[in-house]
């Protein structure tokens, strides 16, 4: 029996965060929402990489940084599933969930092109009203927004 040979498809990580089992569609999306291109570390994106989860998945490692809370719950919107790995030493010494908060602010437009956010400069404002099948309504004008109608800002 031939021996298989098994390679990482992506770089190991010494320290830092690796976001892992994002949908291919939305990994740059996720990039985009964290603002990434504006870090200096180093960064893998690996994209339409093989699952056992999922058909094709992303992972994006960012060295020498760990991600706030809240700035990491944001991806909940576009990619439910992600798991955060916290790696230390080349040691994955954290796995977490990202959980969709309860209000999400300034990242998502109104679609409502009458909403006092698309009129004035001020930052938009969303309550979570079912974080299942993500559906949003706008603190000022009350439209309902569901995941497939979120456009990001």
């Amino acid at each position: 029996m031939k021996e298989q040979r098994k390679e990482l498809q992506v770089a190991a990580l010494c320290n830092g965060t690796a976001i892992d089992h994002i949908p291919s569609n939305v990994v740059f999306k996720v990039v985009s929402l964290l603002e990434l291109d504006k870090l200096g570390n180093p960064i893998t994106i690996g994209n339409n990489l093989e699952s056992k989860k999922m058909a094709s998945k992303g992972i994006i490692k960012v060295a020498d940084k760990f991600f706030e809370e809240d700035v990491i719950n944001k991806i909940a919107l576009i990619a439910p599933n992600v798991v955060l790995n916290i790696i230390r030493n080349y040691e994955v010494v954290e796995k977490k969930r990202v959980i969709l908060p309860q209000t999400i602010k300034g990242i998502v437009k109104c679609n409502n092109p009458k909403c006092i956010t698309n009129n004035e400069p001020m930052p938009t404002h969303f309550n979570v009203i079912d974080s299942e099948s993500i559906e949003l309504r706008c603190h000022y004008c009350d439209i309902k927004i569901k995941r497939d109608e979120i456009i990001l800002k």
